[in-house]
């Protein structure tokens, strides 16, 4: 059973991950996708300052923070920046399950049925919501943001291994020591795409606002929020904390809407329904689904 202080703590990780999506197309009104990244985990790397690097070699870190971190956000940056809206956003990121265990298959791993089912719930979903492009979404938008998912899922897996090789890793350094991979290829993409001048000019120009958007995302989404997941996963376990994740994506749609007035149409809704449905169904162990049904 989950203590009251650790379930308001889950549910405050939940709500500051869902406002990322929000605080995320606030930044991209400046900063490009990879300036924004690079801010983002620049910001996030800090308390590298005071934190021990995890015993791991940087050939094991390195392919982790460039699909977990630089992947998953440079393209769910962009998506939201070429017109994918921060709600509808939160749903397609949260997809990384369904491509977490379909990688896993491709590496000999068997999924099971209930796997098997949440995935065709999620991949029906997605379809609903690919059928509303032109409607507040466009095609590119929506294309750059799948790509998002894919790379979590790739990160997810290597991050599974790094767990079976090197064994338990405190969380908040490895996320820190993760984070300083970003900066640096993200710099580059950024000097190449945009030019040398760019990031400059965006950091003298941006608003007050924009700016406060940037630190949310690296001092609070990523190093506060992870620090406290940290502490859940320790306390509890994994079937446990799961469900606060699947919040994320409620959060981000009320928020939209209310900050944006972002709008669900009946289809849109009905599949980013199948979408969570789908996750949870892969994400939540049988014994917990069943008995979420019993006490309903």
């Amino acid at each position: 059973m989950i203590r009251p202080l650790d379930l308001g703590l889950g549910l405050g990780v939940a709500v500051i991950w869902g406002l990322a999506f929000v605080e995320t197309k606030i930044a991209l009104q400046t900063f490009t996708a990879p300036q924004l990244a690079a801010l983002h985990f620049l910001i996030a790397a800090a308390p590298v300052l005071f934190l021990a690097r995890p015993q791991v070699p940087w050939r094991v870190l390195v392919p982790i923070g460039l699909t977990l971190y630089a992947g998953q956000f440079l393209f769910q940056f962009y998506g939201i920046a070429y017109g994918m809206p921060p709600g509808l956003a939160s749903v397609i990121v949260q997809t990384q399950a369904v491509y977490t265990v379909l990688f896993a298959m491709a590496l000999g791993e068997r999924a099971t049925r209930r796997q098997m089912t949440g995935i065709a719930g999620a991949c029906v979903g997605l379809g609903l919501i690919a059928a509303t492009i032109g409607q507040g979404l466009t095609l590119v938008g929506f294309c750059l943001t799948m790509v998002s998912p894919i790379s979590f899922g790739i990160g997810n897996i290597l991050l599974k291994r790094l767990g079976k090789r090197f064994g338990d890793i405190e969380m908040m350094n490895l996320v820190t020591w993760l984070s300083l991979v970003v900066p640096l290829p993200m710099l580059a993409l950024s000097l190449h795409l945009d030019g040398p001048e760019a990031l400059a000019h965006a950091l003298t120009h941006a608003t007050w606002r924009e700016l406060a958007a940037v630190l949310y995302l690296g001092a609070i989404a990523t190093t506060l929020a992870y620090a406290v997941w940290g502490k859940l996963l320790h306390a509890y376990a994994a079937a446990q904390v799961a469900p606060f994740a699947l919040l994320v994506p409620i959060v981000a749609a009320l928020a939209s809407s209310i900050v944006f007035g972002e709008e669900f149409g009946p289809l849109r809704l009905a599949g980013m329904a199948c979408v969570l449905t789908g996750l949870t169904i892969i994400v939540l162990p049988r014994d917990r689904l069943r008995s979420m049904f019993v006490r309903s």
